[in-house]
C-alpha cells in the first residue's frame, strides 16, 4: 500500500531503540550493507529464517546445559564444555551455545523414505528429524556406569553390506557395550532399530535412556509413559518405543529432579512422568549377568503410511545399478561405497545436502549431488530428481531455491544437459520450455555492457554460494551462468535452432565480458589467478573462481588464470593438506579441496593424489565428511555433520580417475594413484555412464612392466578417442 512508503518507520524505530538504551539498528544495518556490493539481496530469508531457528537452539541451550553439567549429554557437548578438551570452547559472552567442535553424525535408512535418522560419534540414536535421542549405557551392580559420550575409548565404523548399519563399541575396564543402529522394514513400514549387546564381568544392567537432546542440544520431551506390558514407551503421545523384552525395572525425572541418571539406583520406580519445561528423562533396565552377553533390540516406527520402497531387498536392488570400483586401497574402496549410500539415502524424491541441518533444497548442492548420481549409473535416481527442478522455476525463469543466488539457473542448465548427454537421450519434451525460459533470464539478468566498470556485462552483485564472502559480482556465478547459456544452446539444438543460436551468441558475449573483468584484475594484482569478484582481492574466495575450470571446463586444463589460482589457494588456503575456508565454514573443506583436486587432475598435475588422500583422512570412521572440519579437533565445525555434496565429490573424484570427458575424446586412468600399481590384483571401474556411452576400465598391474589397461564400452555412435595416461611407474 502506499502509505507504507511515506510512513515514518525509520524514525518510530530509531526513537524506541534508543529510548530503552539499544544501539539504533537503521544506523547499524547500514554501517553493515557498507561492507557488501549494493545487491538487490541483502541475504536470503530462507538463510536468515534457519539462523533463527538454529541460534533459538542454542539460546535455549545457554539456559539448560552449562548449569546442568551434571546431566549426561550428547558427546559433543560433553568434549566442548570440557575444560581440559582440545575441542573446548569458552562460553563468555557467547549469547547461543552450539555445537561448533564436534558436528559429526551419520544417517541411516532406506531408499526413497524421507525419514532420515542420525547416530552421533558415540552411538546415540536420533529417530525423527530434530527430535529426541535414545541412548545406550551399562550400569554395573558396584555403581559404576559405562556411559558413551563420555568414555575414553570407543570406535566406530559403518556396515556397508546389505542394509548400512553403524555399529559404535565403547569399553572401559571390564564393562563392554555395542549398539548397532539401522532402519529395516517391516510390513512395509521404515522401521528404526537399535541393537544393544552389553558384555560385563559383573551383574549390571542395561540401560536404555530418553535423551531430551540431540547432536544439535536440547529437544524437548515433555511426556513419557512406560507401557503397560513394560515393552516400551509413549513419547509425548505421538511416538511408540518398542523393546524386545519386557522391562525388569523403570525410572523417569523432571527438570527439576535431575537427569535420570542419577535416579538409576532408586529403590522406587516410576512409570510416567510430565515436564512442563520438555526435559523429561527416562531409563528402562534389563538385566545383565555376569560373564554372558546380553542384548536387547529398541524398534521405533518411522512412519504410519506404508513406505515408497520395493520392499526389504531395497538396498540391494539400488546397489547392483552402480558402477562398481574394486581398488586394493580399502580405506577409498568403504569411502566410495559409504558415498554411493549416502547419494542414495538422500535422494527419494528431492535431492538433500544432509539428513539434518541441511535437509532441504538447494539448486547449487543438488546439480553437484545429481551429477555424482549420474556419474555412478543412478540414473532413475537422477532423472526424478531433475524432473522436480521446473515445480521451482518462477515465472520469469528465475530457478530459485533461494532468493539472490544467481548461479541457480546455470547449475540448472547444465545438469540437464549433462543427463541427456550421460543418457543419450534427447531433451524431453517437458522440459524444454523451462531450458527456454532458464536461459532467456540468465541473458536478461547480465548487466549492461556499456558501463564503464569492471562488473560491465557481468550478473549483478548477489548473495551467491554464502561462502565467497558478503554480496558482490562473483566469477562464480558468471562462469555458471555461461555454462547454462552454452548447455541450453545445445540442448535445444535441433528442436529449436533460432534460440539455440541466441544462447550460443549470448554465451560468447558473456564470456567476452569475463575475459574483460579478468584483464583487469590481472592489471590490478599484478598476477593472472581470479578472485572472487573484480573487486576482490586474492583470498580463500578465489576458490569459487575454479568453477572456471572444474566442474564446467570452460578453461583449457593449463589456462595460467586458473592454475595460478590453485597455486595461490595452495600456498595461502591450505591447513593440514586440505583447503581451509576461512570466510563463514572456518573449516577444513573436503568437496572444495577435491575442486582443487579435480584441477590439477585436468593439468596432469600429480598434486592432486595428495588432496584425495588428505580428504580421505578427514572422512570420519563411519565414511562421511561434516561441511567443514575442525582443524584441531578433526570434528565438524560447521554446517550438516553428514555433508551430501562432499560424498558426491568423493564419487566424482573416484570416477574422473579413472574415465573423464575432455573435448572430444575420453581419458582414461589419468588419475590412478601411483601406489595402487604398485601390487597384482586388477583394478577396475565401471559401467561408468559417459558422454560417448557407458565404458568400464579394467587395469592388470604387471610388475617390472607398465601395467596393462582394457576397456569396454556400449558406445551410442562411433567409438570416441580413447587417451590412457596412466601413472608414471
Amino acid at each position: 500500500m502506499s502509505w507504507l512508503r511515506w510512513f515514518p518507520w525509520r524514525f518510530i524505530v530509531k526513537r524506541v531503540a534508543r529510548r530503552h538504551g539499544f544501539l539504533d539498528p537503521i544506523a547499524l544495518l547500514s554501517k553493515l550493507h557498507g561492507f557488501a556490493q549494493p545487491s538487490e539481496v541483502g541475504e536470503p530469508i530462507e538463510l536468515l529464517r534457519a539462523g533463527v531457528v538454529f541460534h533459538a537452539r542454542g539460546l535455549i541451550n545457554s539456559r539448560v546445559i552449562q548449569h546442568n553439567l551434571d546431566w549426561v549429554w550428547p558427546y559433543w557437548v560433553e568434549r566442548q564444555f570440557d575444560p581440559l578438551d582440545q575441542a573446548f570452547v569458552p562460553r563468555a559472552f557467547s549469547i547461543t551455545h552450539i555445537n561448533l567442535t564436534n558436528r559429526n553424525w551419520t544417517a541411516v535408512g532406506q531408499p526413497d523414505v524421507d525419514e532420515l535418522p542420525i547416530v552421533d560419534p558415540r552411538g546415540l540414536l536420533t529417530p525423527f528429524y530434530d527430535g529426541w535421542s535414545l541412548d545406550g549405557w551399562l550400569l554395573a551392580e558396584d555403581g559404576r556406569c559405562l556411559l558413551p559420550s563420555r568414555a575414553r575409548h570407543s570406535r566406530q565404523w559403518q556396515e556397508l553390506g546389505g542394509v548400512p548399519a553403524i555399529v559404535t563399541e565403547t569399553g572401559e575396564d571390564d564393562l563392554r557395550l555395542i549398539t548397532r543402529s539401522r532402519v529395516e522394514v517391516e510390513d512395509g513400514r521404515p522401521v528404526c532399530k537399535m541393537t544393544l549387546e552389553a558384555d560385563s564381568k559383573v551383574t549390571g544392567s542395561l540401560v536404555v535412556s530418553l535423551r531430551p537432546a540431540n547432536p544439535e542440544g536440547v529437544s524437548f520431551v515433555h511426556r513419557v509413559q512406560l507401557r503397560a506390558d513394560r515393552d516400551g514407551w509413549f513419547v509425548d503421545d505421538k511416538h511408540s518405543v518398542r523393546f524386545s523384552q519386557a522391562v525388569a525395572s523403570h525410572h523417569v525425572s523432571d527438570y527439576h529432579q535431575g537427569d535420570v541418571h542419577i535416579h538409576l539406583k532408586d529403590r522406587i520406580e516410576e512409570t510416567q512422568a510430565h515436564c512442563d519445561v520438555g526435559m523429561v528423562t527416562a531409563a528402562a533396565l534389563f538385566p545383565v549377568r555376569a560373564g554372558e552377553r546380553s542384548s536387547l533390540t529398541v524398534s521405533v516406527p518411522l512412519t504410519d503410511s506404508d513406505a515408497a520402497i520395493t520392499g526389504p531387498d531395497a538396498w540391494f536392488q539400488e546397489q547392483d545399478k552402480v558402477a562398481r570400483l574394486d581398488c586394493p586401497d580399502d580405506r577409498y574402496q568403504s569411502l566410495y561405497q559409504a558415498a554411493i549410500n549416502s547419494l542414495i539415502l538422500h535422494s527419494p524424491a528431492d535431492v538433500y545436502p544432509g539428513p539434518y541441518t541441511y535437509k532441504r533444497f538447494w539448486f547449487r548442492d543438488a546439480a553437484f549431488i545429481v551429477h555424482a548420481l549420474l556419474c555412478a549409473g543412478l540414473t532413475e535416481r537422477a532423472e526424478r530428481a531433475l524432473n522436480r527442478f521446473e515445480t521451482r522455476q518462477m515465472r520469469d525463469g528465475y530457478f530459485r531455491s533461494q532468493e539472490g543466488e544467481w548461479d541457480a539457473n546455470g547449475e540448472v542448465l547444465w545438469i540437464m544437459e549433462r543427463f541427456c548427454a550421460l543418457t543419450g537421450q534427447p531433451l524431453p519434451e517437458h522440459w524444454k520450455e523451462a531450458v527456454r525460459k532458464g536461459g532467456r533470464w540468465i541473458g536478461n539478468k547480465r548487466l549492461s555492457e556499456n558501463l564503464e566498470q569492471p562488473h560491465a556485462g557481468l550478473l549483478p552483485a548477489g548473495f551467491s554460494a554464502e561462502h565467497l564472502g558478503p554480496n558482490d559480482y562473483y566469477y562464480w556465478d558468471d562462469f555458471w551462468g555461461i555454462a547454462g547459456l552454452e548447455a541450453a544452446s545445445k540442448l535445444l539444438k535441433g528442436s529449436d535452432e533460432r534460440i539455440s543460436r541466441e544462447f550460443a551468441e549470448t554465451a560468447k558475449a558473456f564470456a567476452r565480458a569475463v575475459d574483460r573483468s579478468l584483464t583487469t584484475c590481472e592489471q590490478r594484482l599484478g598476477r593472472p589467478g581470479m578472485p572472487a569478484s573484480p573487486y576482490r582481492r586474492l583470498d580463500a574466495g578465489a576458490i569459487g573462481s575454479l568453477a572456471f575450470g572444474y566442474p564446467t571446463q570452460q578453461a583449457e586444463p593449463n589456462d595460467p588464470r586458473l592454475l595460478d589460482c590453485v597455486e595461490f589457494l595452495l600456498d595461502r588456503c591450505f591447513v593440514k593438506g586440505a583447503f581451509y575456508q576461512d570466510m563463514i565454514h572456518s573449516g577444513l573443506n573436503a568437496y572444495l579441496t577435491l575442486h582443487v583436486a579435480q584441477v590439477l587432475l585436468r593439468a596432469g598435475d600429480r598434486r592432486h593424489e595428495q588432496l584425495m588422500d588428505a580428504v580421505a583422512d578427514l572422512a570420519s570412521p563411519t565414511g562421511q565428511w561434516p561441511e567443514a572440519i575442525h582443524p584441531g579437533t578433526g570434528g565438524g565445525c560447521m554446517g550438516d555433520g553428514h555433508h551430501v555434496w562432499a560424498a558426491a565429490e568423493w564419487v566424482l573424484m573416484i570416477r574422473n580417475c579413472f574415465v573423464r570427458e575432455e573435448g572430444d575424446r575420453l581419458v582414461l586412468c589419468s588419475g590412478l594413484p601411483r601406489r595402487w600399481l604398485e601390487q597384482d590384483k586388477p583394478i577396475r571401474f565401471g559401467p561408468a555412464p559417459t558422454a560417448f556411452g557407458p565404458i568400464t576400465v579394467t587395469v592388470e598391474p604387471r610388475q617390472g612392466e607398465p601395467a596393462r589397461v582394457t576397456w569396454q564400452g556400449d558406445w551410442f555412435g562411433q567409438p570416441p578417442t580413447v587417451d590412457v595416461r596412466l601413472p608414471d611407474q
